[in-house]
């Protein structure tokens, strides 16, 4: 299993002239769904990049830089785990020219963009490296399920799927047409497997933020991403003890998700529920309780519900996407397809949920809130966002952070979870 991780360094560039630029630091973020590369710098600067073959490199030139000792620093912040980049390489290429020289592991698909300052970020230069064939979210629970008695029933789903079925991909990323992606790995049919519509309840678990976009971060250090990943990740195995659940996981490490994409995941494995986990904040530290969010059609609940929403969708702003024009329309139609009845299914499994909570913690209003969330506007799946408590909260961050807590929410969400399904077998069944 790759371990995605980040590294953060300062590298002083000695400038040739006053406006030459200085980066500030250096993040990788490897995984299995692409790796990232930042560089974070004070002035906004042009790089140009392409492919070369034969061994796969991938060349990036960088102008406004000038070459020594502190970025030669970034050859050492690449891992022998990264499924993407074996070694990279640094090099004076033309005056104020850096050139970096990635020699890569596999042919990728490469998006390199800048971004400008946000929040605490300066201009960023980033560098994203996807696989030329992208991860199929079907085929990774797949993996994920080799092991389960219940496996022959997603493999079953995943061959029903629909052969022309759009994979998820990052925006900006341009892929192969899908009649060029290699065919599913054949999988022996069991005997007495159960039919499509028998197979068990599919759960996709969202831990919000991740990579470049920590989320909330709270006295003590405690980022939004961590605990919301690791929350997930409890939740996940309960889940998948249960005889008729399962759960898919939209990042299960460190690394940055596009909002679209999330909600694109869930749609891919056909999930019958999308849960977004997250960590409420606030500007007052006396903000304090947990709540439970679904799609608004007509608006925020509140000045404050709007606030967050706001700030939850500007997790791509934070977090870095490669925002297109093609590619922001395709977003747009995706997360303006909602439907009543999903509304009406999200808040109804919503309550349970919150009352499920309310047991373990406090509330911050006793009913569901509703708000403009991108995450949750999936047309076809019943979809809620748990802000699980406030991270501003001194007392709740330090709840948070305990495993036994963490494990309350999870059992929490499970518990609510088992009676909307419990209440509703149909959508129990349905395939």
């Amino acid at each position: 299993m790759i371990t995605a991780g980040c590294t953060l360094l300062a590298l002083s560039v000695m400038p040739r002239h006053a406006n030459a630029a200085t980066i500030v630091a250096v993040r990788t973020w490897p995984a299995d769904e692409y790796t990232r590369v930042t560089l974070e710098m004070d002035s906004d600067l042009k790089a140009e990049h392409f492919m070369l073959q034969n061994p796969f490199r991938l060349v990036v030139d960088i102008d406004g830089l000038r070459l020594n000792a502190g970025i030669n620093r970034l050859i050492s912040q690449i891992k022998p785990n990264d499924p993407y980049i074996r070694s990279v390489r640094v090099g004076q290429n033309r005056p104020d020219v850096v050139r970096l020289v990635f020699d890569l592991k596999q042919d990728v698909a490469p998006q390199v963009f800048t971004l400008k300052p946000i929040g605490e970020y300066k201009y960023r230069l980033v560098l994203d490296l996807y696989p030329k064939v992208a991860q199929d979210p079907l085929m990774a629970l797949l993996k994920d399920a080799q092991n389960d008695p219940l496996a022959g029933i997603l493999e079953s789903l995943a061959q029903n799927s629909p052969s022309e079925a759009p994979v998820p991909s990052v925006q900006g990323q341009e892929l192969p047409p899908r009649a060029k992606q290699p065919p599913p790995v054949a999988l022996s049919p069991k005997p007495g497997l159960p039919k499509r519509q028998d197979r068990p309840v599919l759960i996709a678990l969202d831990p919000g933020h991740g990579g470049e976009d920590p989320g909330a971060t709270g006295r003590r250090g405690t980022h939004e991403k961590d605990i919301v990943l690791q929350i997930a990740k409890r939740l996940k195995k309960m889940i998948d003890a249960q005889p008729n659940m399962r759960a898919y996981l939209t990042r299960d490490r460190d690394y940055f998700v596009p909002l679209n994409v999330r909600v694109q995941k869930a749609r891919r494995v056909q999930a019958d529920l999308f849960i977004s986990i997250h960590a409420d904040a606030w500007i007052k530290p006396s903000a304090r309780g947990s709540s439970v969010w679904a799609l608004s059609e007509h608006g925020a609940t509140s000045s404050a519900a709007r606030w967050l929403a706001k700030k939850e969708n500007d997790a791509d702003l934070i977090g870095g996407v490669n925002l297109g024009a093609h590619n922001a329309q395709v977003a747009k139609v995706l997360l303006d397809l909602s439907t009543g009845a999903q509304i009406s299914d999200s808040i109804n499994v919503g309550t349970r949920v919150l009352r499920e909570i309310g047991k373990i913690n406090r509330l911050h209003k006793n009913h569901i809130e509703r708000a403009g969330f991108a995450v949750l506007k999936a047309p076809d799946i019943p979809s809620i966002l748990v802000e699980t408590a406030f991270i501003s909260n001194p007392e709740e961050e330090s709840l948070l952070r305990t495993p036994a807590h963490q494990q309350k929410i999870a059992q929490a969400v499970l518990s609510g979870v088992q009676d909307y399904f419990a209440a509703n077998p149909a959508l129990a069944r349905r395939a």
